[in-house]
């Protein structure tokens, strides 16, 4: 028993050994190894319709009931907003959350599987009182769902 875990832990200091004598050579970089395509535009995009449309072709979302945002009313620390979003669509290819009062909206973009269930929960950053936007993405187009949160102690504003 201690031979066979003496084992496991040699094979994983030798792997990551090996991986970090050619990240160290330049031959492996943390973007060739972490992400194959950074949407950088749609990231650094100052307005929501931009990031939209360079993130997912398309700046017009059709608000739909089916895509659920669970938000507090009044997030206390700005900082660490919960966000929970939800779907009952058939097809969803990506769930993208966006803080439309942040100098840079777009928050997040989750790519699903195809048959994963559209469902994302993480905490965001808000700089001050503003909508939260969820958009679903599926072949028929993008749906969204919109959440007023006020943000009272940590943000840039009120």
């Amino acid at each position: 028993m201690i031979d066979s875990k003496r084992r496991v832990l040699l094979k994983g200091s030798l792997g990551a050994g090996a991986i970090g004598v050619a990240v160290s050579a330049g031959l492996l970089t943390p973007r060739d190894v972490l992400a194959t395509e950074w949407p950088e535009s749609a990231f650094t995009a100052e307005k929501m319709a931009d990031a939209l449309e360079n993130l997912l072709g398309s700046d017009t979302a059709e608000n739909s009931d089916a895509v659920k945002i669970k938000a507090p009313d009044i997030a206390e620390n700005g900082a660490v907003v919960p966000i929970t979003v939800e779907s009952d669509m058939q097809g969803a290819k990506s769930i993208s959350i966006i803080a439309s009062g942040n100098n840079t909206p777009l928050i997040a973009s989750f790519d699903l599987g195809e048959d994963a269930v559209p469902f994302v929960s993480t905490r965001i950053k808000m700089a001050k009182t503003a909508d939260v936007v969820a958009v679903v993405q599926t072949d028929d187009g993008l749906f969204s769902a919109t959440k007023p949160v006020k943000v009272t102690i940590g943000g840039c504003g009120g």
